[in-house]
């Protein structure tokens, strides 16, 4: 990202200032350099500050700017000094070589290996096989597919999970649920009890067990026609698990029960009231925690921890949970628990997110597994994946989100989705035009196209678009640098939203590399009879094109062609 790279020569150049004593009394770098845009453009395209420093060196501004810049090489960009910002101009050479390193490294120009094959186990969703999903698992469902996409791009070695909650009590009320509803079927004359699942769906899997409940037992039914559903669901929004772990497996191989010996020779579990608790005080927790209630039945918790251990146990470096926001006070206790069992509990990220209001009609409605529910599927059925996914990642996860039906359904410029697919598709035309044949109006006969695809393959080999910059209208010069230096800025990003867990980060990016584009569009003539400028301004288009498909299959997002 350039403003690093000038922040960074800048940093160096001042402690190399220092050090020659050329900054009078200032002894080290004590302020924070920050690197924007000059508010003049004809200042140049990158500025720094350092006036600042003139408290410790007792100079004026310029003279510390002046002294700064005698230690800075020039390459492929200019500097020049007014009053105390250091501001640099890039050289056609180096958005030439923006453009040449897109065309040459192609899907791979935005790859970094900040991951260094780091092993990472990214578990989200993780609902209950009760009942469809709600538009929160759609969140953590975009959420986390699109940092596993991220993240692998960028060096990490990342596995897919999804934990099936099938072990509770959830699963017996399901299966009485069902029965209820196979029986009203029959013909029989029966009501649901007050705490059994009321909605909908369960007719629906009452009618397949009818059809073919292939000898299992109510729950097992409903628990495998649920999951069922589930799946193809995630598999239809572009979300791909390696892996759906059943907590009941758990209890089957004995897991449970070893993780909580080991905690007991780690003298870490107590016997209270009736009840067996968790030490979790020891650690980070603000209290101790249940275990096995006096009824003899494990808490969440129990479970919880022997799923971790068995994650560590299978050789990830890293953890990462997605959380709603409500499970904040389970985080400690989780890392307690993984201290607890003789483990790193600084592997264990966990990303809490808030709701999702669904706004249709100007109003919000109402989600959930009841009678009148919003579910994800009538979600993605009203507006379709690109748009559910885009704008269920367009925000940080610590921010809730208003999904506006309306707006995500709408072909506008205020649709950010639409904005973006349509910046793309736009890309796509100008490349398909260059070498379809044209018709000529005033005399309704047929041109031949401008070029012919092995001429502009030719040309992308070995692109030079150094001379594009001359003779261009001001609107026109300022567009096409902001293009392509908004395309060489998405490398950092990326890199950022790895670094910060921030999927958001693309869509924020892909906007502001559309409305790049579509200004270029708008103040750049592309098509012409004039084949070597056709070629460079071509090449702009087709740079554009390849980090706009590539950010957008990260977030699963379809790079579509035609609108």
């Amino acid at each position: 990202m350039l403003k690093n790279y000038f922040i960074e020569i800048t940093k160096n150049a001042i402690l190399k200032a220092i050090e020659n004593k050329e900054l009078n009394e200032c002894e080290k770098l004590e302020v924070e350099l920050v690197c924007d845009a000059p508010k003049n453009k004809d200042f140049g395209d990158f500025a720094i500050n350092v006036s600042a420093l003139a408290r410790s060196a007792k100079m004026a501004p310029p003279m510390i700017a002046n002294a700064i810049v005698k230690h800075i090489e020039e390459a492929d960009f200019s500097i020049n000094v007014v009053a105390g910002f250091i501001n640099f101009k890039l050289e056609n050479a180096f958005l030439n070589n923006v453009i040449k390193d897109i065309l040459n490294k192609k899907d791979d120009y935005l790859k970094t290996n900040v991951g260094k094959g780091e092993k990472v186990n990214i578990e989200y969703v993780s609902a209950n096989p009760t009942g469809p999903f709600h538009i929160g698992h759609g969140r953590w469902a975009a959420l986390g597919s699109a940092l596993a996409n991220i993240m692998n791009y960028c060096g990490y070695e990342v596995f897919q999970e999804f934990y099936i909650n099938d072990a509770g009590n959830q699963i017996n009320k399901l299966g009485k649920s069902l029965e209820v509803r196979v029986k009203q079927l029959q013909g029989e004359d029966i009501e649901l009890e007050e705490d059994m699942y009321p909605g909908e769906y369960l007719i629906d899997c009452a009618k397949r067990y009818l059809e073919d409940n292939k000898g299992l037992s109510y729950a097992d039914f409903a628990k495998q026609d649920m999951l069922r559903l589930q799946k193809e669901l995630l598999e239809n929004f572009g979300t791909h698990f390696d892996l759906f772990f059943s907590e009941l497996s758990l209890y089957e191989n004995n897991e449970v029960e070893k993780s909580m010996e080991t905690l007991q020779k780690a003298g870490k579990i107590y016997e209270k009231d009736g009840a067996v608790w968790f030490k979790s005080s020891d650690y980070e927790d603000d209290q101790d925690r249940v275990l096995v209630k006096t009824d003899g039945k494990n808490t969440y918790l129990t479970a919880d921890i022997a799923y971790h251990k068995n994650k560590l146990d299978r050789g990830f470096d890293r953890l990462i949970n997605i959380w709603g926001a409500d499970h904040h006070g389970y985080i400690p206790r989780m890392k307690a628990a993984i201290d607890a069992l003789g483990y790193d509990s600084s592997k264990l990220e966990v990303l809490l997110g808030q709701l999702v209001n669904l706004i249709q009609d100007g109003e919000q409605q109402r989600m959930g597994k009841r009678k009148k529910m919003v579910t994800l599927d009538d979600l993605i059925q009203e507006v379709g994946v690109d748009a559910t996914r885009f704008w269920m990642l367009m925000r940080s996860s610590d921010t809730t989100i208003d999904f506006d039906v309306d707006l995500a359904k709408s072909q506008s410029d205020k649709n950010p989705v639409f904005y973006v697919q349509y910046a793309h598709a736009r890309a796509c035309s100008i490349m398909r035009k260059a070498i379809e044949k044209r018709i000529d109006i005033d005399n309704k006969t047929e041109l031949e196209p401008i070029l012919t695809q092995s001429e502009i393959d030719e040309f992308i080999k070995n692109p030079d678009i150094s001379s594009i910059f001359e003779n261009l209208s001001d609107e026109s010069l300022s567009a096409i640098k902001a293009l392509i230096l908004k395309l060489e800025e998405g490398k950092g990003l990326l890199a950022n939203a790895v670094k910060y867990r921030a999927p958001y980060m693309l869509c924020k990016y892909l906007t502001e590399l559309a409305n790049s584009f579509h200004h270029f569009y708008n103040y750049t003539r592309v098509l012409s009879d004039d084949k070597q400028d056709c070629l460079k301004k071509l090449a702009i288009v087709n740079s554009f094109r390849i980090i706009m498909r590539t950010m957008m299959n990260l977030i699963g997002v379809n790079p579509v062609e035609k609108m």
